[in-house]
């Protein structure tokens, strides 16, 4: 049994926490959403050295020089149990301007084949709506982003890329994921962004972050050159 969001948060008798470290429990949830919620509340409480959200699941650390794994159980269980009902808070939304194709998306013809679908059609379908991001993980700033159209929905590739250049959008196993760095990785590239998705020099250095909704919009290699970071 999962961790369920309805009104007052509670985590029912029977849910999935699992010990995953000597000091790491790890709660089981239904949604990127409720994992961000779930998390944000333990942390905000103060009780644990750390809890960081998932697409689906919660880790919590806590001092296991000052409590065992048993006491553990048992105090995530009651802190869950306590939860304030949800709020609902104002969503961020950001557009991602993307040059699709070419050298800035070098498998996009390829998987435009696989799909039965025109380069002008998946790009309709891929900018056609907006998508939350689900959470930041891989390397700092890569945002995993849900919700993709079914009908583009392909696995990733089969050997994946020792390089990878940053801001290039991939789509994979029904999400879209946006590279912050240069790197490996296994999407298949459809585009790329010239937005600097991670600065490590910035007061806020990651442009998206979890709950954020995005919304990805088509632009030419000529305005790809102009927006890009000097």
């Amino acid at each position: 049994m999962k961790f369920v969001p309805s009104g007052r948060e509670t985590l029912p008798p029977g849910a999935d926490i699992r010990p995953v470290g000597d000091d790491l429990l790890s709660i089981s949830v239904d949604d990127p959403q409720c994992a961000q919620a779930l998390a944000t509340e333990l942390r905000n409480s103060g009780d644990w050295c750390e809890a960081v959200a998932g697409i689906d699941s919660v880790v919590i650390q806590f001092d296991n020089a000052s409590i065992d794994l048993p006491t553990a159980l048992q105090r995530v269980r009651r802190a869950v149990d306590e939860l304030p009902p949800a709020t609902q808070t104002q969503t961020t939304s950001v557009e991602i301007p993307v040059c699709y194709g070419g050298d800035y998306g070098p498998d996009l013809d390829a998987v435009c084949e696989q799909l039965a679908l025109s380069p002008v059609e998946f790009i309709a379908r891929h900018t056609g709506t907006d998508y939350p991001v689900e959470m930041l993980g891989f390397v700092p700033g890569f945002a995993y982003i849900g919700g993709l159209d079914a009908a583009l929905n392909v696995p990733r590739r089969s050997k994946p890329r020792l390089r990878v250049a940053a801001g290039s959008v991939g789509i994979a196993d029904g999400r879209t994921g946006l590279y912050s760095l240069p790197g490996p990785g296994g999407w298949l590239l459809v585009g790329r962004t010239p937005e600097m998705l991670f600065d490590v020099n910035a007061s806020t250095p990651f442009l998206l972050g979890p709950g954020m909704r995005v919304r990805f919009r088509a632009i030419s290699a000529g305005e790809f050159d102009r927006l890009r970071p000097a």
